[in-house]
Order: C-alpha cells, then structure tokens, then sequence
C-alpha cells in the first residue's frame, strides 16, 4: 500500500534539497562566473585545498569522476595559475597537486560564503540540528557507495 504522507515528505526533501543547493551555490557561482570557471573547478580547487599534495589519481577517485570529466576544468586551472602540479617525491610518475596563492586566495573567497551561509542557518536551527543534518548529509553521499 501506498503512504502518501511518507510519498509527499520524501518529494518535499528532494525539493528542499534542490532549493537549498541552488541557494548554497549561487554566490560561489558568481564568482567563478566573473572568472570563466564553473562549479567543477570549484570543487577541484576545494578539495585540492583540503588536501595538499594530492596525486591526480587520487583527487578523480574523491569526485567520483572520470579524466575525461576532470582534464578540462583542471587543465583551466593550471592555464589561470590556480593550481599546479609536481612530480611526487616518492615516486615520479605521479603527479601531485596544489594550489597556488591565488588559488588559495580564490578557495578562500568561495569557501567562506558558503561556511557564512551555513554558520548563519545553524544559528538559527541549532547545534543539535546542525549535528542531525551531517549526519543525515554523510549518511546521504555514503548511499551510493557500492551502488
């Protein structure tokens, strides 16, 4: 049997997980706009801020993406002197990532609108809320593991 209320709360929660993307993304959007770059080179720059130093291979893996998917925007971003890379110490056939000042500074600009947003919404819900909504996030990006 069908549960229309379970239906409609599970539609309203896709909804508001749109919108809330959607409102969480836009002032980084405009940046990187102003800078002919898009959301996947922010997410490039964000998590090869989150982890300096890390092999090409390894950073495709973390996203989930293809080299197809990633060469283009990382290749941008190595062009606007964002990100650079190096041979690994231990070994040299593999290349290891970071940013460059500007990258950093451009990371930081981004990454502090959306930590303002969130700081500002668990003001209002709450530090319990706040623990219940990464719970539920980190529960939501760990279901499609193994799927």
């Amino acid at each position: 049997m069908i549960d229309l209320k379970k239906d409609n709360k599970l539609l309203e929660s896709i909804e508001l997980l749109f919108f809330a993307y959607r409102a969480f993304t836009v002032q980084p959007d405009q940046i990187l706009e102003e800078l002919g770059l898009s959301r996947a080179h922010h997410r490039l720059l964000y998590f090869i801020g989150r982890n300096p130093k890390i092999p090409v291979n390894a950073l495709r893996e973390l996203l989930g993406v293809s080299k197809q998917a990633m060469n283009a925007p990382l290749r941008q971003l190595f062009e606007q002197k964002l990100v650079e890379g190096f041979a690994s110490e231990h070994d040299n056939r593999v290349k290891e990532l970071q940013l460059t000042g500007a990258g950093s500074a451009l990371e930081h600009r981004l990454t502090e609108t959306q930590m303002k947003q969130l700081a500002a919404v668990f003001e209002i819900c709450g530090e319990k809320s706040a623990t219940e909504w990464r719970k539920v996030m980190r529960t939501l990006s760990q279901s499609s593991k193994g799927a």
